[in-house]
């Protein structure tokens, strides 16, 4: 994960910034939004859009204005309104593109969320920014021993200081309420500043920390995804997936935001099956569905008491037999409507060539045989000996 400025190392690090896709460029940060209005200019009579878009540890982001009409551009490191004092960010959108982002996210502009810009940020300021950053680690580790010793039933996932290091904001996650009153004496006594404790989701966790899935791609919770919608296990029913906890749940322990993605699609392929609930009736006996398969459009089923024996059927099959037990016509058995199998003999050719799969193998060395007496030798008699 890098821009083109800064290229990327042996060990996986950008070279120009070296801070894991956090440049100054930030073209190399998750969660950005292209201007393709940057090339654009805009009306005579239309005013410049004052408000800008600045984000934080982790992708955290939010609106400010730029009151002081500084010329700002992405990128750009910039000291904004704090409470208390100021906090650093950089800038990750500019233009019109703004207001779109704030219609989407639901935030309006003379609300009192948006804050407004001071500054941009001295070398005094990034420096403060980033000695603050380098405590964060050492202070997590201390603060879960803390924890621990308190016996809390609580895990503290992140550190977060404002960049003026006047105040740190805990973010831990809990399963039931915890009484941290305690906690926050401690946290203050040892660190000497102002603690804010902020609880998040096992989502929220999972997006703040990063990882990579079972797919072998990394967290989209963490690259792109911002709602986390609620997934339930209808999902893995209506695909038809084992429900296995172990399979289903994801690095946080609730189940894969994934499994939402291609459901919609799923729902609209189900609606040209008849429900799975109907049992079919023959003068042979009753029909219980006992699988589908969406891709194929293919239904089995199987008599009650003969769970073993199984009928493939095609959704119309099932329908004409649903139709015809309707009109008290049934048919007489399944077996007249299965699809026959045809088993079809692949014969697997060598797409590479008349190469042998050992041929990269090194030869295998002969074993010397020794060597056989001729039967002329057998047959050869030894001489006698000679009497002295």
């Amino acid at each position: 994960m890098a821009c083109g400025n800064c290229s990327t190392g042996k060990d996986g690090a950008p070279r120009g910034c070296k801070n894991n896709g956090t440049c100054g460029t930030d073209s190399c940060n998750k969660l950005n939004v292209f201007d393709w209005l940057s090339n654009m200019t805009l009306p005579q009579d239309q005013e410049e859009c004052k408000l800008v878009e600045v984000r934080f540890k982790n992708g955290r982001k939010h609106f400010y204005k730029n009151t002081e009409n500084l010329s700002l551009l992405m990128g750009d490191v910039v000291a904004v309104e704090a409470s208390p004092g100021h906090d650093i960010g950089i800038i990750t959108l500019t233009g019109e593109l703004v207001k779109v982002q704030m219609r989407k996210k639901k935030v309006k502009p003379d609300s009192e969320e948006v804050l407004k810009i001071y500054r941009k940020a001295t070398q005094k300021d990034i420096d403060v920014w980033q000695e603050m950053r380098q405590r964060e680690e050492s202070m997590k580790v201390r603060a879960r021993e803390i924890a621990i010793k308190l016996k809390l039933q609580m895990k503290i996932s992140d550190i977060e200081f404002q960049g003026d290091g006047s105040k740190a904001t805990f973010y831990y996650t809990a399963e039931e309420r915890v009484d941290f009153r305690q906690l926050i004496k401690e946290f203050a006594y040892e660190f000497k500043t102002r603690i804010e404790m902020r609880q998040i989701g096992f989502r929220q966790e999972a997006a703040r920390l990063g990882g990579v899935g079972s797919c072998g791609r990394e967290l989209c919770c963490s690259t792109w995804l911002t709602d986390f919608r609620s997934v339930t296990t209808s999902a893995a029913r209506y695909q038809q997936l084992s429900l296995n906890p172990l399979k289903l749940a994801g690095q946080c322990g609730k189940l894969k935001c994934c499994l939402n993605f291609e459901l919609d699609a799923y729902l609209d392929a189900l609606k040209a099956f008849p429900k799975q609930d109907i049992k079919l009736k023959t003068k042979k006996g009753t029909a219980v569905c006992q699988k589908i398969d969406i891709f194929k459009g293919v239904m089995w089923y199987a008599y009650e008491g003969e769970w073993m024996n199984w009928f493939e059927l095609s959704t119309q099959q099932v329908k004409q037999i649903i139709k015809a037990a309707e009109n008290k016509n049934p048919v007489d058995s399944l077996e007249e409507l299965t699809t026959d199998k045809q088993t079809e003999n692949k014969n697997f050719e060598d797409t590479v060539g008349q190469d042998s799969l050992t041929r990269f193998d090194k030869p295998k060395r002969k074993k010397s045989q020794k060597r056989r007496p001729n039967n002329k030798q057998n047959r050869r008699r030894k001489k006698p000996q000679k009497n002295a």
